[in-house]
């Protein structure tokens, strides 16, 4: 009999096609989710001119999406790691998508309103799983860098949301960019295909087959016995409770953990939400001002991939607080009257910063929390975090009703970055005394015991 450390086994696998197969379907799911959020902000001057809505009323509709993203987190990460990733991540696609194409054919606020709540719940359930599933299967040395490229899926959807709305919207009018949403639906059939279930669910379904099949696929040098007898990850539980990610020692880095993702996710959705608007009223056309959020969206992508490339090379915890203190100096650089060519490039790298944050915060909790409630650990942490995403919506409304000048805006939206920062210092500081070997991330499961045998041949 071998007994097999299933997660040593994956962290030491060579990136194959199987790998490349994950990271491209997951890229999809998360260009299309990017796609689906972003679009607001490119519908909203011509939404608040056709229906003559106040900022105010502009920015309660624009939290709809983040409140149903806070629901769908919460609900779908717990139910994740009960009924598995694939079907999980197979509803939300199905949710997000269907509503979304549904969405473009609101006549009043009220329709618009309930229909994008329906796809929020959709949206923030599918990004904790993708992220999850990403984690458990790449390699070690590369994870970092495979789960930045993946998500900016969300930067391309962004911009595609951005650049098709400076096409479509003109001759087409809003309604129109919601219908391109309905591409996840065509390719849904190869998506539930293609995408593997989760090793460590499928174990703590005895569905020890299956298991080796996957295993297998992830690292081929791995040969399947009948005799075998596959470890889960140290400190797995045949039950799944959402208390769990508050015990051993887990608590006060679970509060910071959130109180950082609030912070993070405000300066996302305010800016997003907000920038074609605040630029469109500080003077620039509405093509111009849709332009600013397409180069938002293009910085999001190199700061994503710089961010998981640094990640791999000096740990997650300090590059993720290097990021947040610099998405904070940026903005508020902003507020300084600058040339348009130095503007471009300001928000260029606040994209890259605030983007690049949140994608290595979320790494950064997936790594935190043992690998049986993983999802559930990641998904309260988005989850709590749209309280900021709902927040930073209703913040640039306030600043836009205020007539309150341009730079004011950006400085409102710095203050979240140091907050954020500061929160994830504390959490780092507080596993070095937990684990003073190893300040990284990946060590930072309190009371997980570590005498998972390994793979004996």
């Amino acid at each position: 009999m071998r007994t097999i450390d299933v997660a040593t086994l994956l962290d030491g696998a060579r990136f194959n096609a199987f790998h490349a197969r994950l990271l491209f379907w997951g890229a999809l799911i998360i260009i299309f989710d990017g796609y689906d959020l972003v679009i607001y902000g490119v519908v909203l001057p011509a939404l608040m001119k056709d229906w003559g809505l106040t900022a105010l009323q502009a920015g309660l509709l624009g939290s709809c999406a983040l409140l149903g993203m806070m629901v769908g987190a919460l609900f779908f990460g717990q139910l994740s790691d009960r009924i598995g990733r694939r079907k999980t991540i197979t509803m939300c696609v199905v949710l997000f998508s269907g509503i979304t194409v549904i969405n473009g054919f609101a006549r009043t606020p009220e329709e618009f309103a309930f229909f994008r709540f329906l796809a929020g719940i959709g949206i923030g359930g599918v990004m904790p799983n993708v992220i999850a599933l990403m984690n458990e299967y790449a390699p070690k040395k590369l994870r970092g860098t495979l789960i930045a490229v993946m998500f900016t899926g969300y930067s391309v959807g962004g911009m595609l949301s951005a650049g098709l709305g400076m096409w479509l919207i003109p001759q087409y009018g809003w309604s129109s960019v919601f219908l391109v949403a309905a591409v996840p639906l065509v390719v849904l059939p190869l998506l539930v295909s293609q995408l593997p279930e989760s090793i460590n669910f499928l174990l703590r379904k005895t569905r020890v087959i299956d298991a080796q099949h996957l295993l297998h696929r992830a690292e081929p040098e791995y040969i399947p016995h009948m005799d075998d007898e596959l470890h889960r990850e140290a400190g797995q539980a045949p039950k799944v409770s959402v208390v769990q990610i508050f015990q051993d020692g887990r608590l006060i880095n679970t509060l910071l953990l959130w109180l950082a993702f609030c912070c993070s996710l405000l300066m996302i959705y305010g800016i997003s939400a907000w920038l074609p608007k605040l630029m469109n009223t500080a003077g620039y056309g509405i093509n111009s001002s849709i332009g600013f959020l397409l180069v938002l969206n293009f910085g999001a992508i190199f700061g994503s991939l710089f961010g998981g490339w640094l990640a791999d090379r000096f740990g997650l915890g300090r590059v993720l607080l290097c990021f947040l203190t610099a998405s904070a100096l940026v903005l508020a650089l902003m507020a300084v009257k600058a040339p348009l060519s130095v503007l471009y490039v300001l928000i260029a790298i606040a994209g890259g910063g605030t983007t690049g944050a949140q994608i290595l915060a979320n790494a950064f909790a997936v790594q935190y929390y043992p690998a049986h409630i993983r999802s559930t650990g990641l998904g309260w942490a988005m989850g709590i975090g749209r309280i900021g995403a709902i927040i930073g919506p209703m913040l640039g409304a306030a600043m836009h009703a205020a007539e309150l000048p341009l730079q004011f805006s950006f400085l409102a939206f710095a203050v979240p970055g140091l907050i954020g920062a500061g929160a994830i210092g504390l959490f780092l500081i507080r596993v070095r005394r937990q684990r003073p070997t190893d300040p990284d991330v990946k060590a930072v499961q309190p009371l997980s015991p570590s005498s998972v045998p390994q793979a004996n041949p």
